[in-house]
């Protein structure tokens, strides 16, 4: 039997590489017999640049940007050929500001990762949202390229308080085709834009959320409003927005990995398909790894499995993404061994899989 294994990270425990090695060694250790092909994914988030690098290769250019809170952060540019791949976690993710102040927390970073792009030579940029600890539009890594407005735009949704005129950057990545891998299909604002959807995983507490709401519609209706309505303009706390309004084309971010890992054409190889994440969860359904990875499977009409830290998706839903079972590792090994354990829980609970889908 031939099986594809191609998870997404497990966040806070395992990347998704150590996550695919988990799989492959418990499976191989119940199923020898079975022929298992590794392939790590992302979504755009937080391991796009290493899970592309190791199938991409290029070459990987250190830079240093300006982080959520004033701080320098490291960050990356992979280069490959003349396409850039930029991570804007680097710049602006969750492990940067712990869910503290996201209401001063800039991208002005990931504009700074934009910069050095062009300057390496890149005449295509794709930018990969997700993980993201900011919540301001854009406006910050717009700031970086050299927007001006009536009010601050580089110190996170309180310096877009009453924010009416936005002047944008002219020719600053002219000729350079820019794409937002985005992991999420949601508006700027709304019931399920950035700020609603997302705004209390970042720190923001309830009674804020629609006090900054109302700030990014603010600073959509002096930019563009359309746009603010568009598919994944409120990707990574409204950075899609700021992308859009530079021209940028969305693509799921799955899809962007999937292209360039082949997975199409792996899958039809496969008998099975596996995948997984921290939490298969009704958020799994908005461009997520697992749902893509689904989506090639089915297309290549080979049945898919979930391994999932936690299994929060009944079997409808399930059916929907077209996953044929998910299996849980805190169901199956209790929450302690899950976390102090991850990597040999997570083979254990392959090796229990392979016991019913392995030939």
């Amino acid at each position: 039997m031939r099986v594809l294994v191609a998870p997404d990270k497990f966040a806070g425990t395992l990347t998704a590489s150590e996550a695919a090695e988990a799989i492959v060694e418990g499976w191989t250790r119940q199923a020898p017999q079975d022929e298992v092909d590794a392939v790590p994914m992302a979504d755009g988030g937080p391991g796009f640049l290493d899970v592309l690098h190791v199938s991409l290769g290029g070459r990987m250019l250190p830079v240093s940007v300006r982080g959520p809170f004033e701080a320098e952060v490291p960050a990356a540019v992979l280069l490959v050929g003349s396409t850039a791949y930029l991570e804007s976690a680097q710049a602006c993710g969750l492990h940067l500001t712990e869910r503290r102040n996201p209401e001063l927390a800039t991208t002005y970073g990931v504009g700074e990762l934009l910069l050095a792009a062009r300057e390496a030579g890149a005449t295509q940029i794709v930018v990969g949202l997700g993980g993201s600890g900011t919540n301001d539009g854009g406006a910050g890594m717009l700031a970086a390229l050299g927007a001006t407005a009536d009010r601050p735009l580089d110190q996170g949704p309180v310096g877009l308080e009453g924010v009416s005129r936005v002047e944008l950057p002219s020719g600053v990545l002219e000729g350079i085709e820019l794409v937002a891998a985005s992991d999420v299909d949601n508006p700027l604002t709304g019931i399920f834009g950035a700020t609603r959807i997302f705004g209390g995983q970042k720190g923001f507490d309830d009674a804020e959320i629609s006090r900054w709401d109302a700030v990014l519609e603010s600073f959509g209706a002096a930019t563009d409003r359309f746009i603010a309505s568009g598919k994944g303009a409120g990707a990574a706390g409204g950075l899609g927005f700021g992308l859009l309004l530079l021209g940028a084309e969305r693509q799921p971010g799955v899809q962007v990995v999937a292209d360039a890992v082949r997975l199409g054409e792996r899958a039809a190889a496969a008998d099975l398909v596996i995948t997984g994440e921290g939490s298969f969860d009704p958020q799994s359904s908005g461009g997520k790894a697992p749902a893509g990875v689904a989506a090639i499977a089915g297309q290549a009409a080979r049945p898919c499995i979930v391994l999932a830290g936690q299994v929060a998706v009944g079997t409808r839903e399930m059916r929907t993404l077209g996953v044929d079972a998910a299996y849980s590792l805190l169901d199956t090994v209790g929450e302690e061994r899950a976390l102090e354990e991850p990597g040999a829980a997570l083979a254990d609970l392959a090796a229990r899989v392979a016991r019913t889908w392995s030939r």
